[in-house]
């Protein structure tokens, strides 16, 4: 078992004839590994490997070395290496890539009555409650990536005018042609507006407004003129009724340039979200199909009660690395033609004497 892809130190820049010391163990589950041998190389020296014409180097035992016709311990081939640059999220935004934040809100009756103060919608004499405080905390933070700060922003679970249908992707605006709020200011002014308009109901459905911005991510596939990547937004009080849909919906969202980030709020059971969030292992659906890749971050909000810088940071955390991998040939996605709206040449000699890229070497054994 070896590592594929290996970082250069940055003091290590340029250096291809740094010496690198290589230690090949016998692994074993249990811990205790046993070392097959060593090899000292560069660099310079494991490029020199191809298909062709491998690069060989022999493992030597010390404690072997004194046996009578003791050659080596085995030889390790490398038959590709190559340096690769690695941009940061930044360089991604500076070189053209579109931010697009979408807002879910939790309408459903399990928050409470809005005119009690024990309803997580309840608005207290301050003007907040744990929606708005997780909403002013997130999206102070995101809106400095959203290029225009034109939030569309859906509530879900909730019977709306006039005829008092339940709705599970309405805009909380009322205006289905323009569900853009601008700014942070205005997704709160919007929700303090349409909260008594609404009678909160159920069930708790994440699939439809997951699937609406999935749409978008989906469309951004074949525009080759501009980069677009998609973070939906939701803050919920965690007690889903369409796991399987959701979890369906996920997966296939994971083939899009998109990602989740989950706000739960109150004290309920949030297995569920983290169960979807599946950072130990990817999620599947229910019928078995896989996910390309983690898209989901689920943060439980009363960890950061009064703590709204850790709350923006812990939310935020996975998300400069999501449009990244997206960007990756390793997962298949085929988006790297689409996204690489790189900065220019003369953008990238000041990524370098900034030293932002990152360098990273792969081999091929």
């Amino acid at each position: 078992m070896y590592k594929q892809r290996l970082q250069i130190p940055q003091d290590g820049r340029g250096d291809v004839e740094r010496p690198i010391k290589v230690d090949c163990y016998d692994h074993h589950i249990s811990g205790s590994h046993d070392l097959i041998g060593s090899f000292k190389t560069t660099l310079a020296e494991m490029q020199m490997g191809t298909h062709i014409s491998q690069a060989e180097f022999e493992c030597i035992n010390p404690k072997k070395l004194k046996k009578k016709n003791y050659k080596n311990s085995g030889v390790l081939c490398i038959r590709h290496c190559q340096v690769v640059k690695e941009y940061t999220f930044l360089d991604y935004i500076m070189g053209g890539c579109q931010i697009n934040f979408t807002i879910g809100i939790d309408f459903t009756g399990s928050n409470g009555d809005p005119s009690s103060p024990q309803s997580l919608h309840y608005i207290n004499p301050e003007g907040y409650n744990e929606y708005l405080t997780a909403i002013w905390a997130v999206g102070n933070v995101i809106q400095d990536y959203d290029s225009n700060k034109m939030f569309p922003v859906f509530g879900f679970g909730a019977q709306i005018p006039p005829n008092w249908q339940v709705s599970h992707e309405f805009p909380i605006n009322f205006n289905p042609t323009n569900p853009f709020c601008a700014g942070i200011e205005g997704v709160v002014q919007a929700y303090q507006q349409c909260l008594p308009q609404v009678k909160l109901w159920g069930p708790t459905n994440f699939s439809p407004i997951i699937n609406h911005v999935a749409c978008f991510a989906r469309q951004a596939l074949h525009q080759y003129t501009a980069s677009q990547y998609y973070v939906l937004l939701i803050i919920t009080d965690g007690v889903i009724t369409d796991m399987d849909q959701t979890r369906a919906a996920i997966v296939q969202a994971s083939r899009l340039p998109m990602s989740i980030i989950i706000v739960g709020v109150g004290r309920a059971d949030f297995s569920a979200m983290e169960f979807l969030d599946s950072d130990d292992k990817l999620l599947s659906s229910h019928t078995g199909e896989v996910a390309a890749r983690d898209i989901v971050q689920f943060v439980p909000f009363r960890d950061f009660q009064g703590n709204s810088v850790a709350l923006a940071q812990s939310v935020l955390a996975e998300l400069p690395d999501q449009p990244k991998i997206v960007l990756s040939h390793e997962h298949g996605l085929g988006l790297l033609c689409l996204y690489c709206q790189h900065p220019n040449t003369a953008d990238r000699q000041t990524d370098r004497q900034a030293g932002r890229q990152t360098d990273s070497w792969i081999t091929s054994t």
